[in-house]
């Protein structure tokens, strides 16, 4: 199971990369198209929508590997029982927003598709298409917060060092 999920986060994480790829391109295009007097209909649209999708497909594979910002200011007071109940309500709220979150991206994509919703620019793109990055990155965090949460709760969850540099440095 343990690997079904990491591929599934890994998975996720290589198709937010490849959409970034795609966002620049769209962008590159969008300039060359400015310099060389050319215009291609619907670049800034995708360039959204391939943005939207590339975060939120990021998030489980962010949220496992530690790299979501914490306040970290009260665990760092707590130890034994307090600092793991704290834990668990914390990673437990946030199971439950991030399950409503998934439920309510999906039920946006579905609704869109069901009444035929298209976007307002130029494009004329059925929205769904673009929704279901959202939907299923929503889906995997919530997945991924779960799991989180059970590890947490069995005593195999494995926290970031504190000591450990900042990886953007």
């Amino acid at each position: 199971m343990r690997k079904t999920l990491d591929a599934l986060y890994n998975g996720a994480a290589a198709l937010a990369a490849l959409f970034l790829v795609g966002l620049l391109g769209m962008v590159l295009l969008s300039v060359a198209g400015r310099q060389l007097h050319f215009h291609v209909p619907g670049t800034d649209a995708y360039a959204g929508y391939l943005m939207a999708a590339s975060g939120f497909l990021a998030l489980a594979h962010t949220l496992k590997r530690g790299e979501h910002i914490r306040v970290t200011l009260l665990l760092s007071h707590l130890t034994g029982r307090w600092k793991k109940a704290l834990e668990l309500w914390a990673l437990g709220l946030a199971t439950l927003l991030s399950t409503m979150f998934a439920w309510y991206a999906c039920r946006l994509a579905w609704q869109s598709h069901t009444f035929h919703d298209i976007s307002t620019a130029s494009d004329a793109t059925p929205l769904w298409i673009p929704q279901i990055g959202m939907a299923a990155g929503a889906v995997i965090l919530a997945i991924a917060f779960v799991d989180e949460l059970i590890l947490e709760a069995s005593g195999q969850r494995v926290r970031p060092s504190t000591d450990e540099p900042l990886r953007s440095e």
